[in-house]
């Protein structure tokens, strides 16, 4: 299966990154470009839009890049840097790309643009099971 195929396969089943809004840009193999709009539902008490959201926003471009290279995968370390605030109406992208891959580790970096400017970045490690997708 390739990694567009992982992809549509696991958006189907992920009800969150569907109700985020999440169009997926490009997929490949240890690389992933999403993309959504910050609606108002998504906002906290300083009109701002939670952390959570773009947090979830770059876990799925964690989890859709690392399960590119047909081997299931999950996260079993994260941490996100917020750098700049987002309201309601922005659209934002996340780029993950692969810093290293190993028989059963992967390294990963998300970074969340709006425009030019980076808003945050997500470090990620997944842990590569044997499973393959089929």
């Amino acid at each position: 299966m390739d990694a567009v195929s992982i992809v549509h396969t696991m958006m189907r089943n992920d009800a969150f990154s569907r109700w985020l809004g999440i169009e997926v840009l490009e997929a490949a193999p240890g690389k992933c470009r999403l993309q959504l709009v910050i609606r108002a539902e998504m906002t906290n008490g300083f009109g701002i839009a939670h952390g959570g959201i773009t947090y979830a926003m770059a876990d799925s471009a964690l989890a859709f890049a690392a399960n590119g290279h047909g081997r299931q995968s999950m996260s079993i370390d994260t941490s996100i840097n917020h750098i700049e605030p987002l309201r309601e109406g922005d659209v934002v992208i996340a780029e993950a790309v692969e810093d290293a891959l190993k028989n059963k580790f992967g390294f990963y970096t998300v970074t969340i643009f709006k425009e030019d400017k980076k808003v945050a970045l997500f470090r990620g490690t997944v842990f590569r099971s044997e499973k393959e997708w089929q």
